[in-house]
């Protein structure tokens, strides 16, 4: 197969002198002269609810035999649980999602549930059955 020649250069090619006018030169002096503006206050962000008793457990029944480990408990009442999941799946590298007020992770995970909890935060993070 012949190689294809290359695209003569474009009339308006900057590198081949074809552009001759910056249409921002008249701002610029504009820009200099202003002061900069500030930047709106941040509103006060609310704080966090505490972490509270956080239980984390393991289930089969209803599932079709797969395991999953469930996070459930007052330590995750009032927070946004789905952005709270999808953290889990990706920093323990697992399926996680929302049922109700619980955190549904694929396959056995209370230790590392666990753990991930504490890191972030959970000191009542305890496993059940």
């Amino acid at each position: 197969m012949p190689r294809k020649e290359p695209d003569p250069p474009h009339d308006l090619d900057p590198l081949e002198g074809g552009l001759k006018h910056n249409p921002f030169a008249a701002l610029r002096g504009k820009v200099e002269a202003s002061p900069a503006p500030t930047p709106p206050p941040k509103p006060a962000a609310a704080p966090a609810p505490a972490p509270g008793r956080v239980s984390v457990r393991i289930e089969r029944s209803g599932r079709g035999g797969k395991t999953v480990t469930i996070a459930e408990g007052p330590g995750l009442a009032g927070r946004p649980l789905e952005p709270f999941a999808r953290e889990i799946a990706r920093g323990m590298g697992t399926g996680a999602r929302v049922e109700g007020a619980t955190i549904v992770v694929q396959g056995d995970q209370r230790e590392r549930l666990i753990v991930w909890l504490v890191e972030r935060g959970f000191t009542g993070a305890v496993a059940g059955n």
